[in-house]
This record gives structure tokens, C-alpha cells and sequence, in this order.
């Protein structure tokens, strides 16, 4: 009897921990959002100096506070799947570990810039986000679209970077040492500096040629800029169309993975019978 009391409070606790797609659920979601956004604004109070000196107090036991809740999260997290390893070795999981460990090790290495370095993966905890915004919408449409079009992006990719080197090389030819393009890299750097927008004008062409190859380049910058958008978009409204998979916010009890199918029986990672919701 206690076996299976057990056996039901640690699938209760799944559900809220893993899941989505029950009030409990998103409830813990966003108290556990709004933990993640404070640790990360504590973090970053402390390393404002006057700030830290007269909220020192405050913001180590706030810190400490918040390190505890996550600790009791994470061993959660661990005990209440069947594969406890496919969590701790998972990308979340290792991210939860490292972003709790260093206030613990603090004990230990007070005042080691070490330390100081280390307990900066705690800002890791807002990649946890990108896995909470599951309950918003589409979230996993969109990893399935980048994933589409990971080969097209890539061979984008390949082309700008064959056009960054063509483009540096003919302005280190017409330009030259003297204008500032010193080498066929440092041209490489500004074409891809111009080609992007971004403009930081320590190195601008002065000849004539030089500003009509550069306005040239400018214009093709807003066109690369627009392509890998238009590759996702396309990529996504397919999936959209199709209409094969749901984001249901189930999480399988075994593995943790996600449950895209409302009718599914069977986890798609795992092969873990499911339990009807």
C-alpha cells in the first residue's frame, strides 16, 4: 500500500514538475520563471559594487534562498523518472547542476576569483526559459523548423562567407595598406562588418570604387539579413500545415521527453507505456 501511495505522489510530482498541461503544472512554471529571472538579477546586483556593499546582506541570503529552492527542484527533478540519468547528463540538467553548485562550493573557496568566474554559469538558469516557453504556444514548431533548415542555413552560410572573402579581397586590392585595409583578413573583417550592418567604421574606403563597392555591399547585407528568416518561415508554415503533431505539455514519467501527440500511448523516445490523462 505505502508502495503505491509512493508510486502515485511521485507521479503526481512528474506531472507538475514535467508537465504543462495542468494548472499545477503551468503554476510551477511561472513561480519557477520568476525564480530564474531573480537569481539572474541578484547575480547581476552583486557584481555592482556600491550596490553589493549596502545590500550585501540582503542578496546573500536572497542568493541562498534561491540556490535551496533549486537544489530541492533539481533532486526532484532526479527522483521522480525512472532514468534519472537521462536527466542529470541532459542539457537542463547539467545547467541546473553547475548554476547551483558554485554558492555551495563559496564555503569553501571564499574570495577565489575562481569562484567568483564559476558562479557566472548561474546565469545559465535563464536558458531554462527557452524550455519553459512550451506552455506559451509553439515553441516546439519552431525547434522542428530550425531543424528543417539547419542544411539550407548552412550552405547560406557557406555562400556568405565565399562572398565576405571575394569581397575583402577586391577592396584590399583597391583600397589598400594606406586606406587601412593593412591585409586580405582585415578586408574580410570589414566586408563582413559591412555586410551585416553593423558599421563600426574603424575602417571606411576612400577611393571612389572603394564607396561604390561598399554601398553595393550594404545593399546585399539587408537581402542576407531577410534570407534565413524567409528559410525558417517557410520551414515553419510547412510544419504548421501539416498539423501531424500537438504540443501537448505531457512529459514521459521514464524520460522526461516531451509527449507531441495527445493520442500517443507509448513515449517516442523511450518506448514507456503511458498513462491515460
Amino acid at each position: 500500500m505505502n508502495a503505491e501511495r509512493l508510486k502515485k505522489w511521485k507521479l503526481k510530482i512528474h506531472e507538475v514538475i514535467y508537465g504543462t498541461h495542468t494548472p499545477a503544472g503551468r503554476l510551477f512554471d511561472l513561480l519557477l520563471l520568476g525564480l530564474i529571472v531573480y537569481s539572474v538579477i541578484i547575480v547581476m546586483l552583486e557584481s555592482v559594487p556600491y550596490i553589493d556593499k549596502e545590500y550585501h546582506n540582503f542578496l546573500n541570503i536572497s542568493e541562498w534562498v534561491v540556490t535551496i529552492l533549486f537544489t530541492l527542484e533539481y533532486i526532484l527533478r532526479v527522483i521522480t523518472i525512472n532514468r534519472p540519468k537521462k536527466y542529470i547528463f541532459s542539457f537542463f540538467g547539467v545547467v541546473d547542476f553547475l548554476s547551483t553548485v558554485p554558492k555551495y562550493l563559496s564555503l569553501f573557496l571564499v574570495g577565489s576569483q575562481f569562484i567568483t568566474a564559476f558562479r557566472i554559469l548561474r546565469l545559465l538558469r535563464i536558458f531554462r526559459i527557452l524550455k519553459l516557453v512550451r506552455f506559451v504556444g509553439e515553441s516546439n514548431n519552431l525547434i522542428r523548423a530550425l531543424n528543417s533548415s539547419k542544411t539550407k542555413i548552412f550552405v547560406f552560410v557557406f555562400f556568405v562567407i565565399i562572398i565576405s572573402v571575394i569581397l575583402g579581397t577586391v577592396m584590399y586590392i583597391v583600397e589598400g595598406p594606406e586606406n587601412g585595409y593593412t591585409s586580405i583578413p582585415h578586408s574580410v573583417y570589414w566586408t563582413v562588418v559591412t555586410l551585416t550592418t553593423v558599421g563600426y567604421g574603424d575602417i571606411s574606403p576612400q577611393t571612389p570604387l572603394g564607396q561604390f563597392i561598399a554601398t553595393m555591399i550594404m545593399i546585399i547585407g539587408y537581402g542576407i539579413i531577410a534570407v534565413p528568416t524567409g528559410i525558417v518561415s517557410a520551414e515553419y508554415a510547412s510544419g504548421m500545415s501539416k498539423g501531424d503533431t500537438l504540443d501537448t505539455g505531457r512529459a514521459c514519467p521514464n524520460c522526461s521527453s516531451d509527449v507531441l501527440q495527445s493520442d500517443a500511448h507509448y513515449c517516442r523516445q523511450c518506448g514507456y507505456k503511458l498513462d491515460d490523462h
